[in-house]
């Protein structure tokens, strides 16, 4: 008898350990990619896109050519023009909050959206008078050179975004949690401009708000965000017409508990994604959806950075032998709905990835062995992942039906204990 009872623990055991690891294989980290799986081209003639995701016990690595699948330029008095940057980024699948001393958010790269543009941060590189004090706001320095949707080339031809990519994501809908949309180097998610109202999931959707403020009493440019009295001749210039506030970083001083972010413009929240929370970073825009300082990633990351990513020699890592390729397409109905779903079994939580190749707009509901809806699903998109809760419901058998004008598709899903 006490064999027996061995056996069915060992056996318990062992199909636990192999749905958690399906689980993990289907990460999010994996899984929020804009793939480029017909060999599409962008600006240029250049494959767009995400063109391979491989991974590891340890990181997922990202290439990319750095260039969008949807239309870019032109970009007003910018001589810039952007080129294949042959990137391949390296994210950990295991982010750690940095508990030393902050790494500075520098120039370049420093994260990468999920559709494989470069993330830059909030600074177009130079200072007033280049003295290193007053760093310039590339929005407002270099604003009229992007383009419809916010982003331009750099010198080396990194085509960038400082700013919400507004093509990459619908970001006038704020009636559902925005989709992730990039990962930082530290290994966290960035999200769209919508969140939970309350980190614990709770209080229905809202514009994630950024807690860093205008210096509005600020006239002479002689004293930084901290109070520290700048040194005679690094002052910066008058506020003027000519030199408005906003123009600079250091116009801006973080009020905690001001918005909805922290320092790092970002928070730990429950998300569709990570239902049992994480940190993530929100990019943020007003109610009329212009770009909000500091638009993307504080002046420093939660996380601890890896090294083999950042400008400006960074982007092009060597994944191990031991790699794993992700493929997207999996449990194909038909080329119009194309939808990869795992664990299955599942015990907590399942997650199903829409394929680049599916259509847009995907409606549909999971519903229980006898026909009982569950939950409903709205304009689901290709190119997301999105999860299933399945901590609340009996074990059993269960089924997502999804569908367009033009498809549907149907995937039995069972629940264990």
């Amino acid at each position: 008898m006490k064999s027996n009872i061995k056996k069915i623990r060992f056996c318990f055991v062992l199909i636990f350990a192999i749905i958690m690891q399906a689980s993990a294989q289907l990460s999010p980290v994996i899984t929020s990619w804009v793939h480029n799986v017909h060999g599409a081209t962008g600006y240029g003639g250049i494959l767009s896109n995400v063109e391979l995701v491989q991974y590891d016990a340890s990181n997922v690595y990202v290439s990319c050519t750095c260039i969008p699948g949807y239309s870019i330029g032109p970009w007003a008095g910018d001589p810039n023009i952007p080129s294949n940057q042959n990137f391949v980024f390296k994210i950990t699948r295991t982010p750690q909050k940095n508990s030393g001393a902050p790494t500075v958010v520098g120039l370049g790269q420093v994260g990468v959206w999920s559709n494989g543009v470069a993330i830059y941060n909030a600074s177009d590189g130079m200072s007033y008078n280049n003295d290193a004090t007053w760093h310039r706001n590339a929005y407002y320095f270099e604003g009229s050179s992007f383009d419809d949707c916010l982003g331009h080339p750099d010198v080396s031809g990194c085509y960038h975004h400082h700013v919400n990519p507004k093509c990459l994501y619908n970001d006038s809908d704020k009636t559902q949690h925005s989709p992730i949309i990039g990962y930082a180097f530290d290994g966290y998610p960035v999200y769209g401009a919508y969140g939970y109202a309350n980190p614990d999931g709770s209080g229905g959707i809202k514009r994630m708000t950024p807690s860093y403020q205008l210096r509005t009493h600020m006239v002479h440019r002689d004293t930084l965000p901290n109070g520290t009295v700048v040194s005679v001749g690094n002052e910066g210039p008058v506020v003027s017409g000519t030199y408005p506030l906003g123009d600079f970083m250091e116009d801006y001083k973080y009020v905690a508990g001001s918005g909805d972010l922290d320092t790092n413009n970002g928070r730990f929240c429950i998300t569709p994604d990570y239902p049992l929370g994480t940190y993530a970073y929100f990019v943020t825009i007003d109610s009329t959806y212009t770009p909000v300082y500091p638009y993307v990633l504080g002046l420093t990351y939660y996380g601890v950075v890896q090294s083999g990513n950042t400008a400006p020699s960074g982007g092009h890592n060597t994944p191990s032998d031991s790699t794993t390729v992700y493929t997207a397409i999996d449990n194909v109905i038909n080329k119009q709905i194309n939808i990869s779903l795992e664990p299955n079994p599942v015990t907590d939580f399942a997650y199903f990835y829409v394929d680049p190749s599916s259509d847009n707009n995907i409606t549909g509901a999971l519903y229980d062995i006898n026909g009982k809806v569950l939950k409903t699903y709205q304009n689901l998109q290709p190119s997301m992942s999105y999860s299933i809760n399945f901590t609340c419901y009996p074990a059993g058998i269960y089924f997502l039906r999804l569908k367009t004008s033009n498809a549907i598709f149907s995937k039995k899903i069972v629940k264990v204990q």
